[in-house]
């Protein structure tokens, strides 16, 4: 088989290779049936117990009720940026959100076409490098709900618990942290999140709402923009992105198999700490860019003296098969992205190797 490298990318991120390689093994003819699930009919009984066993095992990892509906959508969390305000922003039609960067902003921007957002709190005043506190919220009594980003891949901070907001639904994307640790579900209306971060691959984002909110969704919306739509069809409206959420199955039975989310957020915390202790030891060298009580498990952002030190980390780590490891374009500095299934090995091997760039540069 051919080598594999890291994939330090922040999306689409790395797959747990027990995951690739049982598709792999069942690609040409899925458990004998003679086609693939890319061919499957997604009316068929074979599909049906797929998808099926899909959300069984979610609502498993996650402990989720049957007051929440589980759907598998298309289009992504950006999607959601618009469907969330469309269906529970009524009837108040106000919406008080955290800013804490680029995710955040898409959402306000989304949600400002229905209604009237209040931003409760931004850290857009430091370049998004920590997370608003919860007594610099200022939130609106009779907002229709609260919405924030749980994990900001740009800048590499990550909410430890969630902002109290007392009786207002709480709404979250949490497309880059889910999975990565447990949640209380019952402290949410909505829980969104794109598949390819910590999931899947592209083509799928997974919606968790509380079924008491679906009552908000006017009948006035568009069919397919309407929660209802969906939550009585079993994600079966039209044709789902059947292959994705095939994988977003292997993937909850990888975790469950693993000792579920209390097990991973103990390999996250290693792997997390491995890192940023080469970054705080380097006298200097290395210098992250999220204040330290906010850094992200997910995505661990830093810095060198120079760009061109920069450049030359990249180009050097890219030549011994680290890839991903450019900061995004509206920072720059590097990024590595460490999700459930990036090995422990490879944090390790990146610590060697920043190591002996910073003895040799």
């Amino acid at each position: 088989m051919e080598k594999r490298i890291y994939n330090f990318s922040a999306g689409p991120g790395v797959l747990p290779e027990e995951v690739l390689l049982e598709s792999q093994k069942d690609f040409y003819s899925y458990k004998g049936e003679g086609l693939s699930v890319m061919e499957m009919s997604h009316r068929s009984k074979t599909y049906g117990n797929i998808i099926a066993d899909a959300e069984k095992d979610l609502r498993a990892l996650l402990n989720v009720s049957d007051d929440y509906a589980v759907m598998f959508l298309q289009g992504g969390a950006t999607l959601q940026f618009s469907m969330v305000p469309l269906n529970i922003m009524p009837p108040n039609n106000k919406a008080d959100h955290i800013n804490t960067g680029a995710w955040s902003k898409k959402a306000i921007k989304e949600a400002k076409r229905v209604g009237e957002v209040n931003v409760a709190a931004t850290s857009e005043d430091s370049n998004f490098n920590y997370i608003p506190k919860q007594d610099a919220l200022n939130l609106t009594p009779d907002a229709s709900y609260v919405h924030f980003t749980s994990n900001n891949t740009i800048f590499g901070t990550e909410f430890k618990t969630e902002p109290e907001v007392g009786d207002v639904p709480l709404v979250c994307d949490a497309s880059s942290d889910i999975l990565s640790k447990p949640i209380d579900v019952n402290k949410y209306g909505i829980i969104y999140a794109g598949a390819q971060k910590n999931m899947g691959p592209a083509g799928a984002a997974l919606v968790i709402v509380k079924k008491t909110l679906l009552e908000r969704s006017p009948e006035t919306l568009h069919t397919y923009l309407n929660y209802n739509t969906h939550a009585e069809k079993g994600s079966m409206y039209n044709t789902p992105p059947t292959f994705t959420i095939y994988i977003m199955g292997l993937v909850y039975k990888w975790l469950l198999n693993n000792g579920g989310l209390e097990a991973m957020q103990k390999v996250n915390e290693t792997k997390a700490k491995m890192l940023y202790d080469a970054i705080d030891n380097s006298d200097g060298y290395y210098k992250g860019s999220a204040a330290k009580e906010d850094r992200s498990l997910m995505n661990v952002t830093f810095n060198l003296q120079t760009e061109e030190l920069e450049k030359k980390f990249i180009t050097e780590a890219a030549a011994k098969d680290f890839s991903g490891l450019k900061g995004h374009r509206s920072v720059g500095g590097i990024r590595a992205s460490i999700y459930n299934a990036f090995p422990t090995k490879g944090v390790e091997d990146l610590v060697q190797f920043m190591e002996d760039f910073k003895k040799n540069n």
